[in-house]
């Protein structure tokens, strides 16, 4: 005899009985959310790689940038979904901890996005999903760690060689034999010993010129000004044996702190006038010439000019080099390079606040005129790169490229190891999670089982970008990795695999595992969401 079903009970009647509660919005929000977040990585995926294309992005005032540096390029998108914001965001903190990999991590997410989707999509809860991410990630990272080769910072070639595989995947990258030992001794040249896994970056100036090629890029020991030198009343352009201030007061007449205007009634009283500025000027000039000062950096003035014509002849006549209108957040780099103090009122200005170079000198560059102060005595931990570029485009991109290639020699000053590039370290991470994935059980192996073919992400798009079959190649990487040849890559140039390590292609260690966890760290933030909720 079959068995009655009992009444449903009312709703509310008894606790025991389950009610049905509608999940569909949250469900709805987080796979917008996802589709959000996979379109923004979808706009970046075709720059990953050394084939990989160029963006070119116009902005609404006429602008118009060239680059393929994810970080750059997302930060111009205006993006209004709130999650793929977060996106953005997770480049820009890739762009801050390892400088490279912008477009990696972006691509990386986007794919692990898309692993969560068909797992959600499956009936698993996102907690879960989150929570064996979390686990994938550390696991990723050691799986990384073991395949790091250590480096000492007195190899030179092996900091050039990542350096040049930055530079690789960028517009300028014919210029990558040039760029790359120029990045490595400027970051090399600003390491102070005292605490040697620390570099600042602002101690590397890069100063854009616009004329001549990129092949006239140079690294300058000393500083490089972007201007002329102040010779409107026959000052002299070049010094030897020079004593340089740095001054943050002006020399001009002085004015009252309210605005207020002044009445000549006769000729007397203007050249009393006249006489006082004139003396005023000439009494400041006496002091600064008393010290043996011979060339001037006077700070922008925002309240009333720096200097006058009238101040510049007399400077001219004490044979004092003038280069006005350094900018205020110059000052720092300035004083730190020249190992001198800033001079803020003429009744402080001393010998000993005064910094000291071989020669001061204007020269013609292209179209313009630099100043280059060479052969400073007791220089500071500084360095300046002058680069050059035929027209603002090559110019602002050989920039961020410059960039991108010092912060990869600054990533192995902070932790000395090298690891393959060309989709090497994703394609091993994925195999060995593969297995890992195996020997779990229930709902999380399954997730990882997910995520670990969706880290074949960055192989595949490398080939797909550089115009191979993606799946021959894919497939043939996963299977020189079985076999045990962990280092074995994409060689784009050659357009098959290869052992990547002698080919040169390597990055730092720190670039793929900031990748990693900050990629794990915003999909899970963003399958954590299940509401998004508007205030005014």
């Amino acid at each position: 005899m079959a068995a009655v079903a009992p009444a449903p009970a009312p709703r509310g009647s008894s606790s025991k009985t389950e009610s049905y509660t509608d999940t569909k919005r949250r469900d709805d929000v987080r796979q917008a959310n996802i589709l959000a977040a996979r379109a923004v990585a979808d706009a970046v995926r075709t720059s990953l790689g050394p084939k990989g294309m160029d963006k070119m992005i116009a902005s609404a005032n006429g602008e118009v940038i060239i680059t393929n540096d994810g970080a750059t390029i997302l930060n111009k998108m205006e993006v209004l979904q709130p999650a793929a914001k977060m996106l953005v965001d997770l480049s820009r903190s890739q762009d801050a901890a390892a400088g490279d990999g912008t477009t990696t991590v972006v691509v990386l997410a986007g794919s692990l996005l898309r692993g969560s989707l068909s797992l959600l999509s499956a009936g698993v809860h996102p907690t879960a999903v989150s929570d064996a991410l979390h686990r994938l990630a550390l696991r990723a990272v050691d799986i990384l760690h073991g395949m790091a080769i250590p480096l000492e910072l007195s190899d030179r070639d092996a900091l050039i060689k990542s350096a040049a595989t930055s530079l690789n995947s960028k517009v300028v990258s014919q210029y990558s034999s040039l760029l790359a030992p120029l990045a490595v001794d400027a970051v090399l040249s600003v390491v102070d010993p005292a605490h040697p896994d620390l570099v600042d970056l602002r101690d590397v100036k890069i100063v854009k010129k616009l004329g001549g090629t990129v092949d006239d890029t140079e690294l300058v020991k000393g500083l490089v000004f972007d201007k002329k030198v102040s010779h409107s009343a026959g000052g002299p352009t070049r010094v030897e044996n020079a004593k340089i201030a740095v001054i943050q007061f002006q020399i001009s007449p002085p004015k009252t702190d309210i605005e207020q205007s002044i009445v000549v009634s006769d000729y007397t009283q203007m050249d009393r006038i006249l006489r006082e500025e004139r003396n005023y000027i000439l009494g400041m000039v006496k002091k600064i010439k008393a010290t043996g000062c011979n060339v001037l950096l006077i700070q922008k003035s925002i309240l009333r000019d720096a200097v006058t014509d009238l101040s510049l002849h007399y400077l001219a006549k004490a044979k004092i080099l003038v280069i006005k209108d350094v900018e205020r957040d110059e000052i720092e780099f300035v004083t730190k390079t020249l190992n001198c103090l800033p001079i803020a009122n003429i009744e402080h200005f001393r010998e000993e606040k005064l910094g000291f170079a071989n020669c001061v000198e204007e020269v013609s560059i292209g179209d313009g005129k630099i100043v280059k102060i060479t052969g400073i005595k007791d220089m500071g931990r500084t360095t300046t790169v002058l680069v050059r570029g035929s027209n603002q485009l090559v110019l602002d991109e050989a920039e961020r490229s410059l960039h991108d290639a010092l912060c990869v020699v600054r990533c192995l000053v902070n932790k000395k190891f090298l690891i393959a590039g060309g989709g090497a370290p994703e394609i091993e991470m994925s195999r060995q999670l593969g297995a890992w994935a195996k020997e779990l059980q229930g709902m999380e192996s399954y997730c990882i089982k997910e995520f670990a073919e969706a880290l074949e992400v960055i192989p595949y798009t490398l080939a797909e970008n550089a115009g191979l079959n993606p799946i021959a190649i894919v497939t043939e990487l996963r299977n020189r990795h079985a076999q045990g040849e962990i280092n074995t890559g994409i060689n784009v140039r050659k357009g098959q695999i290869t052992n990547i390590l002698e080919e040169n292609v390597v990055q730092p260690l720190l670039v793929s595992t900031s990748a990693i966890t900050l990629a794990t760290e915003c999909v899970r933030m963003i399958l954590k969401i299940d509401d998004i909720i508007t205030v005014r």
